[in-house]
């Protein structure tokens, strides 16, 4: 197992009392570093423009690369760009290239990039929902690209539904995009009949879903579709915004839920995918629940891979 960082996302500055902080990447390092101090950390290099033009347009960079010269200014209600964001931003986005090329090297069964800012609400040409490059979408294309992987699953289990990530993919049958989120928040998107090319899986819950009927949903409907599909590289959009105490949502999970659903798609990525997965760093807005869940899931990430005997 590896981890994947950078100091540059710390600077990433999203102003006073912004929910996507630098407090929630350094709750996260800190938590992971007492729980597992021997696991190998590695610098994330910054992504090419090359990489980032497979999912993104040129206005997109052009509007993430280009930062103020002092304080912030805002791309979006919600969104941002500082002095230090454009480092952060390609940075968080070439530590999902890093960690695919460990794991398809087989340097690795497992990698998690504690980065930010998240990505999964990026589209191809918008920064949006705190949001700048989609990691995940900038590691996915880049597995099929330099691996000809022809099998990717991105699977979201963020409170909000990775709307970017979605649209990224929709018409691509190579990548299966499997999430769950909770129904009427933001983007308001993920629809049960969004289904692109026949690649997507939505299953929208109610606000007040628990650990059982998440899990129930997953084991009936969305891993499922994750074993019929075989995937050879298994991607983890993992946003801890889903735990009860989380200000921006409203479902009722806690730290053992991340943990089962990890272990599941570790067990389905040793089935299918050689132990091959990755994960990213996504929402999780409670900085004392968002720490418990990244320990969790990166405890059933570290009990995966050293069943793979890495």
């Amino acid at each position: 197992m590896l981890g994947y960082t950078h100091p540059a996302c710390l600077d990433h500055d999203t102003g006073l009392e912004h929910p996507e902080c630098a407090e929630r990447l350094g709750a996260v390092l800190e938590a992971v570093h007492d729980a597992f101090p021997g696991l190998e950390w590695i610098e994330a290099p910054r992504a090419t423009r090359g990489q980032l033009l497979r999912v993104h347009d040129e206005r997109l960079l052009a509007a993430v690369l280009s930062p103020p010269p002092q304080g912030i200014v805002h791309l979006d209600p919600d969104t941002v760009l500082s002095p230090g964001s454009p480092e952060a931003a390609l940075r968080a986005a070439g530590a999902g290239i890093a960690a695919t090329d460990a794991v398809m090297h087989g340097e690795t069964d497992a990698a998690f990039c504690a980065v930010r800012p998240p990505g999964h609400h990026a589209t191809a040409d918008a920064p949006m929902g705190f949001c700048l490059f989609n990691n995940i979408a900038v590691a996915a294309a880049h597995a099929l690209e330099r691996f000809g992987l022809g099998r990717v699953a991105i699977v979201d289990f963020d409170v909000h539904h990775g709307n970017g990530t979605q649209a990224i993919f929709e018409q691509d049958p190579r990548v299966l995009y499997l999430s769950t989120h909770q129904a009427g928040i933001y983007p308001w998107s993920g629809a049960g009949n969004e289904r692109g090319a026949g690649n997507i899986v939505n299953l929208p819950l109610p606000a007040g879903a628990d650990g059982e009927t998440v899990r129930r949903a997953w084991r009936e409907q969305l891993l499922p579709a994750l074993q019929a599909f075989e995937p050879q590289l298994v991607m983890v959009s993992a946003g801890f915004d889903g735990d009860r105490r989380d200000p921006l949502a409203q479902f009722a999970l806690g730290p053992a839920d991340f943990g089962w659903l990890t272990s599941e798609l570790v067990r389905e990525a040793a089935r299918h995918a050689q132990g091959r997965i990755v994960s990213m760093l996504e929402g999780g807005y409670h900085l004392q629940a968002l720490a418990e869940g990244a320990v969790a899931h990166v405890a059933a990430l570290v009990e995966g891979d050293a069943a793979g005997g890495r």
